[in-house]
């Protein structure tokens, strides 16, 4: 089975969509509820590539990703909690069980990614 979720560590497609949502709207003016049918999977992912820093899923990103201890230190308690909810569920999805498959799905997206053919 395919995994539904983004090859980026720091968002899930299905987890975050409403963020997504709210992103598109504000970045892109785009209702993504009404033009998700007609969107072609390259343009959307183009687009979500391209979500800036100012954008609900930009601000939750930037933190779920920060290491710099120096702004990890001035974090407030709701950054804390949402940079460790993020590494904790990310935790528990990579077990020793299914740590073949991530691998795989890993390279696929390197292999993918520098225009390769997967198979």
């Amino acid at each position: 089975m395919k995994s539904r979720e983004s090859s980026d560590p720091y968002y899930d497609l299905i987890g975050d969509y409403s963020l997504i949502v709210s992103s598109f709207q504000a970045q892109y003016g785009i209702r993504l509820s009404k033009e998700i049918d007609t969107m072609k999977w390259d343009e959307f992912k183009d687009l979500l590539i391209g979500i800036g820093p100012e954008t609900s899923l930009g601000r939750i990103v930037a933190i779920r990703a920060e290491e710099d201890k120096d702004i990890l230190d001035h974090f407030t308690p709701e950054q804390h909690r949402i940079r460790n909810e993020w590494r904790a569920n990310r935790a528990k999805k990579v077990t020793p069980d299914n740590m073949a498959a991530v691998l795989d799905q890993l390279k696929n997206a390197f292999i993918s990614l520098a225009g390769g053919d997967i198979h």
